[in-house]
C-alpha cells in the first residue's frame, strides 16, 4: 500500500496524518513540547491552578501556575508525505477520564519524564503497556537538574527491553522533533518485527 493517498480529482498527494499522544505527569513539560514543535499555533487548554489543598502536588515544580485541563493540540510535518497530529494529555489524576477518548486511533505515545519526579510517569507507562500502545520515554533534561543516562532511567522505570529512552529539552524545537521521529521509527521497527515473525 502506498504511504501517500492520491486525490484522484486533482492528482495531488495528500500526506498521511498520524496521531501521537504526549503524556506524562503533572508539570513535566507536555504543553511546552507541543508548543515548541508545532508548526501551527497550538491549541492549549491551560487554566490557573486552583490552589485547593491537595489538588495539585507542585513539589519540584513550585513555579508552575497553570495546568492543562483537557488537552494540547499541535501539528508538525515530518516529510512531504507525513504529518503528525500531537495531542498533549492532562497530567492530573482527576482528568484521566479523558485519556481513553484521546488515545483512540493513536499510533503511539511519548511519555515525558522528569528525573526530579520520576515516579510521576509510572501511570502513563502502565496505561500504554496495558493497551499495547508503543511508546518512547523522553526525559526532559532541565538545565539545573542532575542528568541520568538513558540506561539508568530505563532501569529505574523497569521498561521492557527495546523501549527507547532519550534525553531532550522540551523547549528545543529540533530536540522535540527528534523525539517524535524516534517514536515513528520505533513503531515501524515493531511492526516490521511483528510481520517478520508471522
Amino acid at each position: 500500500m502506498d504511504s501517500v493517498r492520491s486525490d484522484r480529482a486533482s492528482g495531488s498527494r495528500i500526506p498521511v496524518a498520524l496521531k501521537i499522544l504526549i503524556a506524562g505527569g503533572f508539570g513535566v513539560g507536555k504543553t511546552t513540547m507541543v508548543g515548541s514543535v508545532s508548526e501551527i499555533r497550538p491549541l492549549q487548554t491551560e487554566e490557573v491552578l486552583t490552589g485547593a489543598e491537595g489538588a495539585d502536588d507542585v513539589s519540584g515544580v513550585e513555579g508552575k501556575t497553570t495546568t492543562t485541563v483537557t488537552m494540547d493540540f499541535g501539528r508538525i510535518t515530518i516529510t512531504e508525505d507525513l504529518q503528525l497530529y500531537l495531542f498533549g494529555t492532562p497530567g492530573q489524576d482527576r482528568f484521566w477520564f479523558l485519556w481513553d477518548e484521546l488515545s483512540q486511533g493513536a499510533l503511539g505515545a511519548v511519555v515525558l519524564a522528569d528525573t526530579r519526579r520520576l515516579a510521576d510517569c509510572f501511570p502513563s507507562i502502565d496505561y500504554f503497556e496495558q493497551r499495547g500502545t508503543p511508546f518512547v520515554v523522553a526525559v526532559n533534561a532541565f538545565d539545573t537538574e542532575h542528568r541520568f543516562g538513558p540506561d539508568a532511567v530505563a532501569r529505574a522505570l523497569d521498561l521492557d527491553p527495546g523501549v527507547p529512552v532519550v534525553l531532550f529539552d522540551a523547549r528545543d524545537q529540533v530536540a522535540a522533533r527528534n523525539v517524535l521521529i524516534e517514536l515513528v521509527e520505533y513503531v515501524a521497527r515493531r511492526q516490521y518485527a511483528g510481520a517478520g515473525s508471522r
